[in-house]
């Protein structure tokens, strides 16, 4: 695998780092400390511009080429944040923090982009302006949208960006991407059944709202099953059942449902959204009973452009020796903001055989390290070569 060599000689170096970061864990937006630890190795690294606080905790770094005869910027983003779960891997350098860890490997991009940080600074090989982009609250808190929002694409100019996740499951080092809708739109619903209440002794007295939740439950699965046209990608699940009582024998008035939808197309996500309410509400009403329904949109479909998932390619192709097609991921990411905002790419990077993210036994692997730092370099390098 032609990996730059001097990520092979930093690996010690960056894996330190990344352990580092994996011992402090922070959630959302609340990054304080990871935000001053990339903040204070950039400062090191001699970024030429270095700013603080976009998006609350986020971090902007600018490296400039050697020329810039053509006026390209292209930003890089690593997220920075945690998940609120408890470690389970035993390892030394294990969550400090308890109920919090890096469960999805956001440690490893942070550490990996600071690694390319570094190199770049060093080589400045390349024509052009490199924005570094480090950002928080990935994990719900829609950090990418807050930065965009904030102007951060005008204020640098960037013209182009790209993203990574690494990946368990594939092969360790190897890079793989799409082209189009990527990850799914991310939403959440609520509906709260309210029937009447009464001794579990006397059904006929109810109005039994958990049965009523039961049948909104099974029926929504219908949703998928009987609506959706089948080449179109839907899942809908009801993830928490909630009742008013937690005794033996009683009827609860109310049944609270919580779940999630996950599309990979704005007309799906619409038609999700409205089937959704119309059988909770229907079937509520066909027991004599109410459903409020409150529907969430979270995250949107993250589409890779492509155009620039072609240079994206092009650069895993010249790290691994080839950029695998990587599968559709139901799963959300909040770069749909960013790459909303301005053409670019995300692409996943090989993680080996670990636990899956999100997992209290995952670990990012640091073998993967070199790969993931090359990729970025290369990307830059090859899309602002110095003539």
């Amino acid at each position: 695998m032609p990996i730059k060599n001097r990520f092979s000689e930093l690996l010690p170096e960056i894996t330190e780092w990344r352990r580092d970061l994996h011992q402090h864990p922070e959630l959302l937006f609340d990054t304080h400390r990871t935000a001053g630890f990339v903040a204070e190795k950039l400062e090191e690294f001699g970024v030429d511009e270095l700013v603080t606080g976009i998006g609350q905790t986020g971090v902007v770094a600018v490296i400039k080429g050697r020329s810039d005869s053509k006026g390209r910027v292209i930003g890089l983003r690593a997220d920075m944040d945690a998940l609120p779960i408890e470690e389970a891997t035993g390892l030394d350098y294990a969550s400090r923090t308890p109920g919090q860890m890096h469960a999805c490997g956001h440690d490893g991009h942070t550490a990996m982009l600071l690694g390319a940080a570094k190199y770049l600074a060093e080589t400045r090989n390349f024509d052009g302006t490199v924005v570094l982009i480090f950002q928080p609250a990935e994990e719900g808190g829609g950090g990418g949208k807050v930065m965009v929002d904030e102007g951060m694409m005008d204020r640098w100019n960037i013209q182009e960006v790209y993203g990574m996740h690494n990946w368990p499951g594939l092969p360790l080092g190897t890079l793989a991407i799409r082209p189009g809708p990527f990850f799914a739109a991310a939403d959440e619903f609520n509906i709260v059944v309210t029937g009447k209440g009464g001794h579990a002794a006397k059904p006929h007295e109810t109005v039994d709202s958990t049965v009523v939740a039961s049948h909104i439950v099974i029926a929504l699965q219908t949703i998928v099953s009987r609506v959706v046209d089948p080449v179109e990608n839907l899942v809908v699940s009801v993830t928490a059942v909630e009742s008013s009582s937690k005794a033996h024998n009683v009827i609860p008035a109310r049944v609270h449902l919580r779940g999630t939808a996950r599309t990979m197309d704005e007309g799906v996500r619409n038609m999700a959204e409205a089937r959704i309410t119309q059988i909770a509400e229907g079937i509520a009403a066909s027991f004599g009973a109410t459903a409020r329904v409150e529907y969430d949109r979270g995250y949107p479909v993250m589409v890779n452009h492509e155009t620039e998932t072609g240079h994206a390619s092009d650069a895993a192709t010249a790290v691994a020796g080839a950029c695998d097609e990587a599968p559709l991921v139901m799963g959300a990411e909040d770069f749909s903001y960013m790459l909303e905002a301005r053409p670019g790419a995300y692409i996943l990077l090989g993680n080996g055989d670990t636990a899956p993210v999100h997992h209290p036994e995952y670990n990012f692997n640091d073998e993967a390290i070199p790969a993931g730092c090359s990729w970025w370099a290369e990307v830059v390098e090859q899309r602002m070569p110095v003539s």
